[in-house]
């Protein structure tokens, strides 16, 4: 089971009079990197949410934004927040005075701002018991959010293995006609050499048979590509089975990209046969298209 590393995930839950929002956003990296941006009451949960997360995702960069909002009725009977609307109208008079910058802060401005009001349930001191509460509610939704983020992880992925599949079904069937090829190249080296020397028989000059059968010996020798051949067909086994793996394969199926384009190269630099190097420059542009697919996959 192949999964995507880019998606796209939310959830919204209500508690307390508030309205919870959370939204993720997955891009590709080589790691897990977990990035949340969250109020700042809720920071002492960000380890349990980070385990949370990690729980869900091997490999990827996780972008969370949690935010939220008081409820309408709640607002209605909110107390305004006196500190918190100086602190801002301060950090104005700052960025005129000393930034030179031009702007207003309106009434409906301040009051989008966050912390300028408070509900009646969170003007006194949250205890611990609350806080429990929201850890939990914070818990709820982010696993809400990060299933509907695997499932469109897991399309995306879905499309990129089925891609995968077929080039790699291209390549076995590039595979299969190098095997035919194969026998015949030192054949036809054989075939060419001893007619090229036939040209070049005069009276000064004449065929030792030994020497061509040395030569002919020689040239098997170096251009023997079996040892790569049958490595291919154990790299293909190895692609096929990591892309039903339920396990994180991005990493493993570069590596085996890589070993791939190794073997191809080999076969490049061994056939001196026209046929053979053909199908070695279609083997690599398939490689290069996996490895740009494999990029995306966790």
């Amino acid at each position: 089971m192949s999964f995507s590393m880019t998606g796209y995930g939310q959830s919204a839950l209500q508690h307390g009079g508030y309205k919870v929002e959370i939204e993720i956003k997955s891009v590709n990296h080589r790691f897990c990197e977990v990035v949340l941006r969250m109020p700042r009451e809720w920071t002492c949960f960000e380890d349990v949410l980070r385990r949370t997360v990690q729980s869900y995702v091997k490999r990827g960069r996780i972008d969370i934004y949690m935010n939220k909002e008081a409820e309408l009725d709640n607002v209605a009977f909110a107390t305004l927040n006196h500190s918190a609307v100086k602190a801002y109208l301060q950090a104005v008079d700052i960025l005129h005075d000393q930034y030179g910058l031009e702007g207003k802060l309106t009434v409906k401005d301040i009051l989008a701002l966050p912390d300028v009001l408070l509900s009646p349930d969170h003007i006194p001191t949250v205890d611990e018991e609350d806080m429990e509460l929201w850890g939990e509610v914070l818990q709820e939704g982010l696993r809400s959010a990060l299933e509907s983020l695997k499932i469109m992880r897991f399309k995306e992925g879905l499309h990129l293995a089925q891609d995968v599949e077929q080039r790699l079904h291209r390549l076995q069937v590039l595979h299969g006609e190098m095997l035919a090829l194969a026998p015949h190249v030192v054949e036809e080296h054989r075939i060419r050499l001893r007619q090229r020397l036939t040209e070049l028989q005069d009276p000064s000059f004449s065929l030792d048979e030994y020497k061509l059968s040395m030569e002919i010996a020689l040239y098997a020798d170096r251009s023997n590509i079996d040892e790569e051949l049958i490595r291919m067909q154990s790299h293909f086994e190895q692609c096929k089975e990591l892309l039903h793996s339920d396990e994180a394969i991005g990493r493993k199926l570069d590596f085996l990209i890589q070993e791939m384009n190794r073997e191809v190269n080999t076969i490049g630099s061994k056939a001196n046969h026209l046929p053979l190097v053909n199908r070695v420059v279609e083997m690599k542009a398939e490689l290069e298209k996996i490895r740009e697919q494999a990029a995306n996959i966790e």
